[in-house]
């Protein structure tokens, strides 16, 4: 089974440090996400990588080349133009020639295990790891007589769930996917409709996405300490 990673963005939120880096290959506490993401499924028993690339994609050739020195073999899917994630996934196809393929984004930084995500493929025929929204802002308790109670930094709020863009789907996906698009847009909602579509939420996992600036220094604080993953 391989694993696809889509790695070819241009993080312009992370600009001007991705002028001259592809946001995949910036580093977190002393590794390439990329890098991160690799030995994160290569724990897992992944062998087999395919790096959907784009943007500076000569970068991670020259950073990863085949893939030897990290215990795995690479394989690239190169887009021209922009083609969205749905488009990313499609245009890998050639080198997803197995039953049940699983992708990520390029910008996550996770120690989730993706096993229940394939074990949801029994009923689907795609899942999708979701993890609780954490509040990009601190916020403040009111008691009932309208004294503040508490001060909370970036709280988890478990209402509500996000896309944690760790997917695992069945090859006949592929022929659903767009050609541009993004999958989120287009062939999810499709699945959805259709009850072919299995979420697995993920509530005590390490979860990041490395969009901005501020998200990179905060993980960087994280892994730089005793955090995980």
């Amino acid at each position: 089974m391989r694993a696809l990673i889509l790695a070819g963005g241009f993080g312009k939120r992370l600009y001007p440090l991705t002028s001259e880096v592809p946001k995949p290959l910036l580093s977190v506490a002393g590794k390439p996400i990329l890098v991160r993401q690799i030995e994160w499924l290569r724990g897992q028993g992944f062998r087999d990588f395919v790096l959907a690339v784009g943007y500076l994609r000569h970068k991670v050739f020259e950073a990863l080349g085949d893939g030897r020195r990290l215990g795995v073999r690479i394989f690239y899917s190169v887009e021209e133009e922009p083609l969205g994630t749905a488009g990313a996934i499609k245009n890998a196809a050639p080198f997803l020639d197995d039953d049940v393929f699983v992708a990520t984004n390029g910008d996550v930084v996770t120690d989730i295990s993706v096993k229940p995500l394939l074990d949801a493929l029994s009923d689907a025929d795609a899942a999708i790891a979701l993890v609780p929204l954490r509040s990009p802002y601190g916020v403040v308790e009111v008691d009932g007589d309208g004294y503040v109670s508490a001060f909370r930094e970036k709280p988890v709020l478990e209402g509500y769930l996000i896309n944690a863009g760790v997917y695992a789907m069945r090859r006949e996906v592929l022929g659903l996917l767009p050609e541009k698009g993004n999958i989120e847009e287009t062939t999810f909602p499709q699945l959805a409709k259709k009850r072919r579509l299995k979420a697995v939420v993920y509530r005590d996992a390490f979860w990041r996405s490395i969009d901005t600036v501020k998200d990179l220094e905060e993980v960087e604080r994280i892994l730089g300490g005793d955090g995980k993953p």
